[in-house]
């Protein structure tokens, strides 16, 4: 199992992440953390690189639920969404979500297991709404 769900997009960085807040959104989402890495790289390390943006993403009531089952989970929590350029195709961007079955397999906490599938549902749902406008203006 990989540790990420995905779309890439032929668009900008900027619609994508205008996309990508959208379409978390709806589907029950906030937006907790904000990490601008390409933002913090340059201005800790003097390092350039790509659009890189990291955004933690947090359904309420799942979270709660989570938090139920099983107290150390908040260290995994919220959902990381990542949106970067792809630096080997231009205007290419990818959207990666955390994959929500990790923490059952992280904790070995089976009680998580009916939570993070739904949970993975949401997040399958907003790439799928991200994916399919993924042209400019589209």
């Amino acid at each position: 199992m990989g540790v990420s769900l995905s779309t890439t997009l032929q668009t900008s960085f900027e619609d994508a992440v205008e996309r990508t807040r959208a379409a978390l959104a709806r589907q029950g989402f906030g937006v907790l953390t904000e990490i601008d890495m390409k933002a913090t790289l340059k201005a800790k390390l003097g390092e350039d690189m790509e659009d890189y943006l990291i955004l933690g993403a947090c359904n309420p009531s799942f979270a709660h639920q989570a938090v139920n089952v099983y107290r150390p989970i908040g260290v995994l929590l919220p959902c990381n969404v990542v949106v970067r350029e792809d630096p080997d195709a231009p205007n290419s961007v990818i959207v990666e979500a955390m994959d929500p079955k990790l923490m059952v397999d992280v904790t070995n906490q089976p009680g998580l297991d009916e939570i993070a599938g739904a949970v993975r549902g949401l997040l399958d749902g907003a790439l799928q709404e991200i994916s399919e406008g993924s042209s400019p203006g589209g």
